[in-house]
């Protein structure tokens, strides 16, 4: 017996040529072609598994089908034989229904682990019967060959094993590591001094990687954002680095992180044309400093970042130079923290921005327009407004907005005629379902700073400072050191004769442009103001914009009690030395922190490397004290369910900026449940999505799915599920096995089901151990899916045994996140099985 998508039409072919089926078969394995597979110095063995599939237009045949490897002596390449199992029936094939139809058989084999210690290369070939010429599965795919990684039992110790030819001019410590199966090495070396207006410079070597296959590292690809990149052989990225891994071919990582942001120096990595790491320091202080770099090795690529980064902030911490009354205020917002209501409607609600919805050219009526347009398509889900860019009192009106400063705390005249004030409290007014009204603004004030000849300017001491050449180069006026704390202070603090932010119905902030401080070309300006601009706004913002206290919203008359508190979220604020000083430490309440480069709807292109993007940086930024940000999208839009999926699984905010009229509503309903206080919940897994590890160094153009895990658990650690999104980020349609392996926390010994959104298919159960651990999946261009693993509970007191698993709401995308209890079974006995649970959002189960 063959499966295949049960349509069982006879073939009207009947003289086919080899030749022709074997161009319409389709051939896939785990482990997969073109990416690297890694397993642990305690297994024997690789069980390999090929699916065959070809079309039911042609007559069914038996197929062969062989593996080949170079996994012997002296590298060379030899056969081994793939036997067909049984009949693949528990292998579900996703969406089978609206694929072509095929059949399907399935083959296996076992390969002994090589005596040899380095990496091996495998592929498969495969053919109809004995007198049929070879296909071999990468010939027409474009995938190159497979990578299996045999980790040693024992890792090297010594930095010198890792690092070949590394400067002296290092010091280097051995230090103990928070993370099991690690080493942890901190090295230092000197950086020269700055002189005058001009930065000292020092760049040294840390060698070339020793024995190493594949490289990936975030980089600067412009000032103010992080990107991915990869590469083989030679380490080059084309932009300076902040940390970089290396998969070595004994399956070991290798991290390097830079640190920044302690004693005024900068430090990234950059490659030389031999392929060695070169640490480039850049010191503003009038004093010779140091540079740092802490290097890893682990036995998985997130236990060895982990050591790194938790040494990270060992070190930063070293370094706090905030006052004992900032930290015991600080640590009272921390405690606060968790219990805090605001965090529920703030970072669970669904947000609309007016960026991309209403233009640059914006004032009130079109927010008012908006929201009322909003409301009348049924949307009254959206309980956050972000006022963005446009709406503060600028000069230099019809200039570029780098050229534009900032004037005065309250709204431009021409688009708020009646003030902020105004504007806010009619929102508020109008549409009592929005909870948090936040605006947009710079960290320096505005993409100019501040205009010199405005009210600012007058209340303030001001400095000029020269930027980097560049479209944003030239002479920025700022509010000065001494004065920066003052001028945040009057700008979010409530003041019954001046309309600043809390006494203007403004309760949130985004804050913008922070890479300015890096941007500022000289040595003094940048001691003077990378860490003033920063600790000022992180204390207003906390202070002013925290979670204290529960925010109240309040009809018409609006009172604001003595320290109502709200949130912020920071933007443009991926520079190194916030990365560290700011984003690192733990010793105050998380905030929401863009995680890449903006959304850009008209550039098509853009659109799956931005959840490519997203999904490598989250990488570093789910072991930062921020919750990632990945920024606002469409939901009418050729790509909107595709941002959506990744909104969804990234365990971050949801933000809409739909152009009025022009929404999904099915779309926004797939991602949002009501509560029973008539409030709209966005499902977010309450950990953060992040690039799977099996697919760390899995370039973009490698023509595989992206996938990005997440975890979502109950009141315990004993119950929890896998959520994986999967992204067809390739320009032609991609199908995969997707092992259950890929999912995050999936245990030995366990059962789980895994189930497909949207379609809602559901695999039959399946542990680390079963024949077929996997599911197929397929998808067109643009195409994604959503598969969550459920474990499974089973009610040993049935007969036969009941097996059962709670999938939470259904036809959401991220369902499972809407189950905050962790499900109970109760056998009542006569069939009866009760199940209780708790659940954050209303819907079916």
């Amino acid at each position: 017996m063959v499966t295949g998508d049960l349509d069982e039409k006879h073939s009207q072919l009947k003289f086919v040529r080899a030749a022709q089926m074997l161009l319409f078969s389709n051939a896939l394995c785990d482990p997969p072609l073109g990416q690297a597979t890694i397993f642990p110095s305690n297994q024997d063995a690789v069980k390999f598994t090929v699916l065959l599939e070809s079309s039911k237009s042609f007559p069914e045949q038996k197929w062969e089908a062989v593996l080949w490897h170079n996994g012997h002596e002296n590298e060379e390449w030899k056969e081994l034989a793939l036997q067909e199992t049984k009949d693949p029936e528990a292998l579900l094939a996703i969406q089978s229904a609206s694929r072509p139809q095929v059949y399907r058989r399935c083959f296996s084999a076992e390969l002994v682990r090589p005596a040899r210690p380095d990496a091996i290369q495998f592929t498969f070939k495969y053919r109809l019967s004995s007198d049929d010429t070879w296909k071999w599965a990468n010939e027409y795919s474009n995938v190159g060959d497979g990578e299996l990684y045999f980790q040693p039992e024992t890792p090297p110790d010594g930095l010198v094993n890792y690092l070949k030819d590394y400067s002296q001019d290092f010091s280097i410590e051995q230090v103990a590591s928070e993370t099991p199966h690690t080493l942890l090495w901190s090295l230092t070396t000197s950086v020269k001094a700055a002189e005058g207006k001009t930065s000292g410079i020092t760049d040294t070597s840390l060698g070339i990687p020793r024995s190493f296959s594949r490289w990936f590292s975030l980089v600067r690809i412009w000032s103010p954002w992080l990107a991915p990149r990869h590469g083989k052989g030679q380490f080059a990225p084309y932009e300076d680095a902040v940390i970089s891994s290396f998969l070595r071919m004994d399956g070991l990582h290798l991290i390097l992180l830079a640190i920044s942001g302690v004693e005024d120096i900068l430090t990234v990595f950059k490659p030389d044309n031999q392929g060695n790491v070169i640490a480039h320091s850049r010191n503003d202080s009038t004093q010779a400093g140091q540079a740092r770099v802490i290097a890893a090795v682990g036995t998985t690529f997130n236990t060895a970042l982990a050591a790194v980064i938790y040494h990270a902030r060992t070190i930063v911490r070293g370094y706090d130079t905030m006052s004992q009354d900032l930290q015991k205020e600080m640590k009272a917002a921390l405690e606060k923290d968790a219990k805090a209501e605001w965090m529920e409607n703030w970072y669970d609600g669904l947000t609309y921005c007016t960026w991309n919805a209403l233009g640059q050219n914006l004032h009130e009526q079109k927010i008012f327009d908006a929201l009322d347009i909003l409301e009348g398509n049924e949307i009254q889900k959206v309980t956050n407004l972000i006022i963005d860019d446009n709406w503060q009192s600028l000069d230099n009106h019809g200039q570029s907005q780098f050229q534009r400063g900032w004037k005065d705390f309250d709204a431009n005249e021409e688009g708020f005629p009646n003030g902020l004030k105004h504007t806010a409290l009619t929102i508020r007014e109008k549409h009592p379902n929005i909870q948090h009204i936040a605006v947009w603004h710079a960290l320096l004030g505005y993409w100019g700073g501040v205009s010199p000849t405005g009210n600012i300017a007058k209340n303030y001491k001001t400095r000029e400072v020269q930027k980097a050449k560049g479209l944003a180069g030239g002479i920025m006026t700022v509010v000065d050191e001494e004065d920066v704390a003052r001028m945040y202070d009057d700008f979010y603090n409530f003041d019954q004769y001046l309309r600043f932010l809390l006494s203007s119905g403004i309760d949130s902030v985004k804050t913008d442009a922070q890479f300015f401080l890096d941007l500022m070309e000289d040595a003094d300006d940048r001691r003077r103001f990378m860490k003033t601009y920063q600790d000022a706004w992180t204390i207003a913002s906390l202070r002013y914009f925290s979670i204290k206290a529960i925010s109240c919203i309040l009809p018409l008359p609006i009172r604001f009690p003595q320290g109502f508190l709200t949130t912020s979220t920071t933007g443009m604020s991926q520079i190194p030395q916030i990365l560290f000083h700011t984003q690192l430490p733990t010793n105050k309440p998380r905030l929401m922190a863009r995680n890449s480069d903006d959304f850009f709807p008209d550039v098509p292109s853009s659109h799956p490397f931005h959840i490519f993007t997203n999904a490598l940086n989250a990488l570093l930024t789910s072991h930062l004290n921020v919750l990632p940000d990945w920024d606002m999208f469409q939901t009418s839009h050729p790509y909107s369910s595709f941002h959506a999926a990744a909104r969804c699984i990234s365990g971050g905010p949801i933000y809409i900026t739909d152009t009025p009229g022009q929404h999904s509503i099915p779309l926004i309903h797939s991602m949002t449940a009501p509560t029973t206080q008539k409030k709209t919940r966005i499902l977010r897994p309450n950990s953060i999505g992040k690039c799977i590890e099996a697919s760390v160094y899995t370039p973009y153009s490698a023509l595989r799915f992206l996938k990005i895990g997440s975890f979502h658990t109950g009141s315990s650690a004993s119950y929890g599920v896998g959520i994986l999104g999967v992204f067809n980020v390739s320009e032609q349609a991609l199908a995969e096995l997707i092992p259950l392996r890929d999912f995050d926390g999936v245990k030995e010994g366990m059962e789980y089901i895994i189930r497909a959104h949207p379609s809602g298919e559901v695999s039959a159960p399946m542990s680390l151990q079963s024949e077929f651990p996997m599911v197929n999946l397929a998808l067109e261009t643009k195409g994604w899916n959503i598969l969550t693993a459920y474990p499974l509970h089973v009610i040993a007191s049935s007969e036969p045994s009941t097996k059962i698993a709670v999938l939470g709401l259904q036809g959401k995308m991220t369902g499972a996140a809407a189950v905050v209890g962790t499900p109970k079974f109760e056998d009542r006995g006569s069939g009866i099985i009760k199940i209780t649970t708790t659940v954050k959002a209303l819907g079916i189960l």
